[in-house]
């Protein structure tokens, strides 16, 4: 993981492979001036002031993510000063914006893999600012190499770099309590964001639901959490039929996994549940050519939960956080759960299931019902769900549901709050019927319009009675199949892990009803 400190150290006497500084498209300007950013005043001086001119000799427009290189002034003890584009220039009054640091910080990073140290002189105004270039930063330095020659010793990959070992801001007040804490919250939530990314990005014959358990008792030893791991015979004993009945193809047992993290001054307690299907074949629904290859990103939404957890112990949040983690392989067999069958789920609803490839419900469903008897304050779901959130918003927004419009929009709110696009959806009653069953209480399938909605209204029926809910469908946003943005990765993104983290914050302090 890469290093962060603060420093009120001057960029020219700094030892460093490189300096990073931001660009900006001058305000009120149609000639495609720029403007050096705040916090770059030495290293412009030392261009005699001339440093936007060369740069924009050089071709750069201050745009968004651009990244422009040249040498270091004589004098500088690091060779390389890298402008990154911020965008247009903030009115007079205002600054830049948090996710606009941190999509700069991200890109820089990223384009200084390979390098040992590199110093950051963007615009610091307060400590949410320190906190973004930070996060922006370690987020962006993220690679995953372990399967790649030399990748587990932290060497250069044959086919790439190592990600930038340290990363120094300057600007920020080392003694300074709140800059202090947004450091060390910015390496909390981006260290444990990035084992999700890990998480996402292992490949499926190296973790089915056991390693994935594996996984979360290694980190609940270390940072004091409570676990608890139900296995098939726990399961079976427990009546957990949708967990089963997902996990009944594969040769690699489900799990359920609950993670409790406690503090003694907490008022209130959260309940985040993951659908954690580590492969999906879509089971005896099997997925057609061309949509089996990523499907190893199924357990985004638990590893995200995971991430979460973790993240509240390590900040030491004064609330009560409980993560549950649906794990199965859903794979077609002898032995797999067919269209037709019914499922007698752990809440006693029975679930006539006519898609194996609409799994990731019946998981939750088990998890929801059995997440309702403790009566948290709020529960909140995570789960790469349905391909029809990808047609309605894309690659880059999920959708939030809720059984509650408040808290619907507190949930988007937070979402916003920390950079991660999303839109409030509904839950129109109108779709239920469409899951009525001859046979069963309720269908796993219904009307194919509205898909994501239908997904959301199932769910909303095994939860627990007067509880607030709601539903994140990151379906889109968790697996990045296209190039890295900002500070955002090819594969596994880390997806929700911030909103998670940032929901538990406002819950401890009184903030979030």
């Amino acid at each position: 993981m890469t290093a962060l400190t603060l420093s009120t150290a001057a960029a020219p006497g700094l030892r460093a492979d490189a300096i990073v500084v931001g660009v900006a498209k001058a305000a009120a300007s149609k000639s495609g001036d720029l403007v050096v950013a705040p916090g770059a005043e030495a290293v412009d001086k030392a261009y005699d002031g001339g440093l936007a001119g060369v740069l924009k000799t050089l071709g750069a427009s201050g745009g968004e993510g651009e990244v422009t290189k040249l040498p270091s002034p004589s004098g500088f003890k690091a060779p390389v000063v890298l402008a990154v584009g911020l965008g247009a220039q903030p009115d007079k009054d205002t600054s830049f914006g948090t996710e606009t640091l941190r999509r700069a910080a991200g890109v820089a990073a990223r384009a200084l893999a390979g390098s040992k140290k590199a110093a950051f002189a963007l615009p610091v105004t307060d400590a949410p600012a320190v906190g973004a270039i930070g996060e922006g930063a370690l987020l962006g330095a993220y690679a995953f190499d372990a399967y790649k020659e030399n990748g587990k010793n932290g060497k250069n990959s044959k086919n790439g770099k190592a990600p930038l070992a340290e990363v120094t801001l300057l600007g920020g007040k080392p003694r300074d309590k709140a800059y202090k804490a947004a450091v060390e919250r910015a390496t909390a939530v981006s260290e444990e964001l990035n084992r999700a990314r890990d998480l996402v990005n292992t490949p499926p014959n190296d973790l089915n639901p056991e390693a994935f358990a594996a996984v979360a008792q290694a980190a609940a030893k270390e940072h004091g959490i409570k676990i608890q791991v139900l296995d098939e015979k726990a399961l079976e004993k427990g009546g957990y039929g949708g967990i089963l009945g997902v996990g009944a193809g594969s040769a690699s047992a489900p799990r359920l996994v609950k993670l409790s993290y406690t503090s003694s001054k907490a008022k209130k307690h959260l309940a985040f549940v993951g659908k954690g299907i580590t492969y999906d074949s879509g089971g005896i629904s099997l997925k057609p050519a061309g949509h089996n290859e990523t499907m190893k990103c199924d357990m985004s939404g638990a590893a995200a939960v995971f991430a979460a957890v973790v993240a509240a112990a390590r900040l030491g949040l004064e609330v009560n956080v409980t993560g549950w983690l649906a794990l199965a392989e859903n794979m077609p067999s002898g032995s797999a759960t067919r269209p037709g069958d019914v499922l007698r789920m752990y809440s006693g609803k029975t679930v006539e299931v006519l898609n194996t490839d609409a799994e990731g419900r019946l998981v939750l469903a088990d998890a929801l019902a059995k997440a309702s008897e403790d009566k948290p304050d709020a529960i909140v779901d995570v789960a790469t769900l349905t391909g029809a959130m990808v047609l309605a918003l894309g690659n880059r927004t999920f959708g939030v549901m809720a059984n509650d419009d408040a808290f619907r929009t507190a949930v988007v709110e937070a979402a916003e709050e920390v950079g991660e696009p999303s839109w409030p959806m509904p839950l129109p009653d109108h779709l239920k019927k469409g899951m009525d069953s001859p046979t069963a209480d309720i269908a796993n399938m219904g009307e194919r319009m509205g898909g994501g909605l239908v997904a959301g209204l199932f769910l909303k029926e095994f939860i627990g009675e007067g509880l607030t809910w709601a539903h994140v469908d990151i379906a889109g946003p968790a697996f990045n199949e296209s190039g890295p943005f900002g500070y955002t990765p090819k594969g596994g993104t880390g997806s929700a892990v911030r909103t998670l983290v940032r929901l538990a914050e406002l819950t401890a302090k009184g903030d979030l009803g």
